[in-house]
């Protein structure tokens, strides 16, 4: 790396860091089949999207899902390590070539990198005791349910529910979750994250209601890669159909792709 680009990479990513419009390195699809490599920037601190195996390797959905891409790209799979904060700065500053980094699709964001078609997806729901038959959000009536306090899944419950519904707001995900796995509620607003892995614990004890929100992660290019996403989208359609994401996310999350994620474009 020459000086003046290794600069430009510090102060791309400073400038990202505070929120400010930064030029980015479009990745060359050609020079990535030359390389014989792809690079991956992925979260590792996010199960089950992305984690560490017990060698210290990146492991999950995410991990998965960008192995996949290489192969279908005929290349090796060099997965980097990224943070929350740090993933779009490192792929503005060619550090990656594309983020398979649970990226949420939104307008922000797209205001910075080129976004595939969905490719995963988080949605929030109310769950609990199989016991309890529920449907909508009417039947919250009188029921007390738990939520991690000022998160997606409070404000969801908060804007559905009837003023008659007990709303119990814990500090972290893992109160509110002992909450119900103690009888102290049979209610529970969470992630499809959250709701795999009380499966994992509970076996069939519980299950979805119904749900509140969803939102789409994309496979994340530098603006300009155009030949790059194009190659991509191919990817995520094909993994779509011939059901590589629907044995990912059983995987790692215990049901199919959803319908939410395979729908949207």
């Amino acid at each position: 790396m020459t000086l003046n680009r290794r600069l430009f990479t510090t102060l791309a990513a400073s400038a990202l860091a505070l929120g400010l419009a930064a030029p980015g390195f479009a990745a060359d699809l050609s020079a990535i089949e030359d390389a014989g490599t792809v690079k991956v920037g992925m979260l590792v601190d996010f199960p089950p999207f992305g984690i560490q195996d017990n060698s210290g390797n990146p492991d999950g959905y995410d991990a998965d899902v960008a192995k996949a891409l290489g192969e279908y790209l005929g290349v090796d799979t060099q997965i980097v390590p990224v943070t929350g904060p740090n993933r779009i700065p490192y792929l503005l500053s060619g550090q990656v070539d594309v983020l398979v980094a649970s990226l949420g699709i939104t307008e922000e964001r797209a205001q910075k990198v080129d976004f595939s078609d969905p490719y995963a997806g988080i949605s929030i729901a109310v769950y609990g005791d199989k016991g309890v038959e529920l449907t909508e959000a009417a039947g919250l009536d009188g029921q007390a349910i738990a939520v991690t306090r000022a998160s997606t899944q409070d404000s969801g419950v908060t804007a559905v529910a009837p003023e008659t519904a007990q709303i119990q707001r814990f500090d972290d995900d893992a109160t509110a979750v002992q909450a119900l796995m103690s009888g102290q509620v049979k209610l529970i607003g969470a992630s499809n994250i959250v709701m795999s892995q009380i499966a994992q614990a509970t076996g069939d004890r519980f299950d979805k209601k119904f749900d509140l929100s969803s939102q789409v992660q994309g496979i994340a290019v530098a603006p300009g890669s155009d030949a790059l996403l194009e190659k991509v989208n191919a990817f995520v359609a094909e993994a779509k159909t011939d059901g590589t994401l629907d044995g990912i996310h059983e995987k790692w999350l215990g049901e199919p792709l959803p319908d939410f994620v395979k729908t949207d474009k």
